[in-house]
């Protein structure tokens, strides 16, 4: 086995992960995530799950957790712990849905209606950023084709 690996390396036959498109998108995903976490980190003490679960409330207005795993396609235990956290911090509030007792419809505090501002600005600034470094042509032709593979 060695000894044929070792022969795929001289003859340039070994997969490079380094170009494999799907580990390129995960590092790139990765790499801005973390840049733009250290704001909701840093700010509101949030987490990845607890900043897209405010986003999502404060986009679409009242849902349910199921429709926020839905919408986001986070795991339904994941926006359950997000939004505990965010419950403690007083961002979200929780109500029996009067169509569905067995569900409960999620809704933002003011608190948690603030940091959706704050928070969506900060993403229009990085936005705006991530265009200057790579262009205005480049920015959007990124956006169209990362929606492009996400529809296939």
């Amino acid at each position: 086995m060695a000894r044929k690996l070792a022969d795929a390396r001289e003859t340039g036959d070994v997969f490079e992960l380094s170009s494999f498109t799907p580990y390129l998108l995960n590092q790139a995903a990765e790499a801005q995530s973390d840049i733009f976490s250290k704001i909701y980190r840093n700010r509101f003490g949030m987490l990845r799950t607890e900043w897209r679960v405010l986003f999502h409330l404060g986009r679409h207005g009242d849902m349910s957790a199921k429709e926020i795993s839905e919408s986001a396609s986070i795991h339904k235990t994941k926006v359950s712990r997000a939004v505990r956290a965010l419950e403690e911090k007083r961002f979200l509030s929780r109500a029996t849905s009067p169509e569905d007792r067995r569900s409960e419809r999620l809704s933002l505090r003011p608190p948690g209606e603030e940091a959706f501002r704050h928070l969506s600005r900060a993403a229009e600034d990085y936005e705006t950023a991530l265009e200057e470094r790579l262009g205005k042509h480049d920015a959007c032709k990124l956006r169209e084709l990362l929606k492009r593979l996400d529809g296939a």
